[in-house]
């Protein structure tokens, strides 16, 4: 069993930045590939990040490309979001996912049914 836990949100300006942590249990997080979701009010719950369990291979959609990054330390259990330069939009709260099955070094996924486990989310509110 994994269990995530995030941290990290809060109520920041626009153009602001912050940062997400995600620490995971779990003997084997090294290979378990990872991802950033989030879920506006009356919206699906969309990606934001996504990473290889190597950490060489990052996926970013268009919304957040340049703004957003993805990192991981695998000897901590932990993955990070880096967020910058954020927008009112972006008010959402930020799901940390675990692939518990086995994923190629350099493979991320970003679908949700690509996920086994999940976090309780974290509440990141931009104001404008």
């Amino acid at each position: 069993q994994v269990q995530l836990v995030e941290s990290g949100g809060g109520l920041v300006q626009a153009g602001g930045s912050l940062r997400l942590s995600c620490a995971a249990s779990g003997r084997t997080f090294s290979t378990y590939a990872m991802a950033w979701f989030r879920q506006a009010p009356g919206k699906e719950r969309e990606i934001v990040a996504a990473i290889s369990w190597s950490g060489s291979n990052t996926y970013y959609p268009d919304s957040v490309k340049g703004r957003f990054t993805i990192s991981r330390d695998n000897a901590k259990n932990t993955v990070y979001l880096q967020m910058n330069s954020l927008k009112p939009e972006d008010t959402a709260v930020y799901y940390c996912a675990a692939r518990g099955i086995y994923s190629g070094r350099y493979s991320f996924y970003t679908r949700r049914d690509d996920y086994d486990y999940w976090g309780q989310g974290t509440q990141v509110t931009v104001s404008s």
